[in-house]
C-alpha cells in the first residue's frame, strides 16, 4: 500500500494531478483545497495517499493532511457517498467547517457540493455527528490542547458564546475555552475564562 508520496508536480488536469516521484508519474485525484496548497507545476509537493482498488482500476487520492484523509475516509463510510463526492466537499469545507456543519446538522453546507444533494446531506449528517467529538482539532489549533468534552454550564456556554460574537469560528471557540477550563478549573468565573481563551487563541496566532 502507497501511504504517502512526494515528488515534483508534473501536470494538474481538474481534480487530477500527475506526481512525478523519481521518474514514475503517479495519476492522484486531489480536492481543490490540496490541488491550491500543493503548489504550481514543477514544484515539490507531499500528499498522504488514500488507495481505492476496484476490479477495472487502482484509484489513488491525495490529501494535504492526514486529518483531511480522515474526513474522506469517514466520508465515504456513508452510504452514497462516493470518493469523488467526498472530494467535493473536502473542497469546499475546511475539516474545521465540515464539523462544525455536521455538529450543527447545516445540511445545507454540504449540499453546496457537487453530486451531495439533501437526502445524502442529511444522511452525512445523521451518522457522522456523534464521531465528530473524536476527530483532530484544525491545524491551526493544533498548538492548543483541548479537553476531551467542555462542561455543560452557564458559564462556558457564555464564554463560547462571546468568542463566537466576536468572530471565532465554532471549533477555534471551542477549543480555546475546553483549554482554558481545563486550566483553570470548575469554578472559574466568566471573565477570567474569556481572557484566558483569548489567550490561547493569541498566543497560538502569535506564534503560527
Amino acid at each position: 500500500m502507497i501511504g504517502k508520496l512526494t515528488g515534483r508536480i508534473d501536470s494538474v488536469a481538474g481534480s487530477q494531478m500527475i506526481l512525478d516521484v523519481q521518474g514514475v508519474g503517479y495519476l492522484v485525484s486531489c480536492s481543490a483545497h490540496t490541488l491550491r496548497l500543493a503548489g504550481e507545476v514543477g514544484d515539490t509537493a507531499a500528499l498522504w495517499i488514500e488507495t481505492q482498488v476496484r476490479e477495472d482500476a487502482i484509484n489513488l487520492f491525495g490529501f494535504a493532511d492526514q486529518n483531511e484523509q480522515g474526513w474522506f475516509r469517514l466520508l465515504t463510510s456513508v452510504q452514497g457517498v462516493g470518493a469523488k463526492s467526498a472530494l467535493s466537499i473536502l473542497g469546499i469545507l475546511s475539516p474545521e467547517r465540515l464539523a462544525g456543519a455536521i455538529a450543527s446538522g447545516d445540511k445545507a453546507a454540504l449540499t453546496a457540493a457537487d453530486g451531495v444533494g439533501p437526502k445524502l446531506g442529511l444522511r452525512i449528517v445523521t451518522e457522522l455527528k456523534d464521531k465528530v467529538a473524536h476527530l483532530m482539532m484544525p491545524a491551526s489549533l493544533s498548538g492548543i490542547k483541548a479537553a476531551a468534552a467542555l462542561p455543560h454550564s452557564g458559564v462556558s456556554d457564555d464564554a463560547l458564546s462571546a468568542l463566537l460574537n466576536l468572530g471565532y469560528r465554532r471549533m477555534e471557540a471551542f477549543a480555546a475555552v475546553s483549554a482554558a477550563y481545563e486550566k483553570l478549573g470548575a469554578d472559574a468565573k466568566l471573565d477570567a475564562l474569556i481572557r484566558t481563551a483569548l489567550a490561547e487563541l493569541s498566543s497560538h496566532q502569535g506564534a503560527a
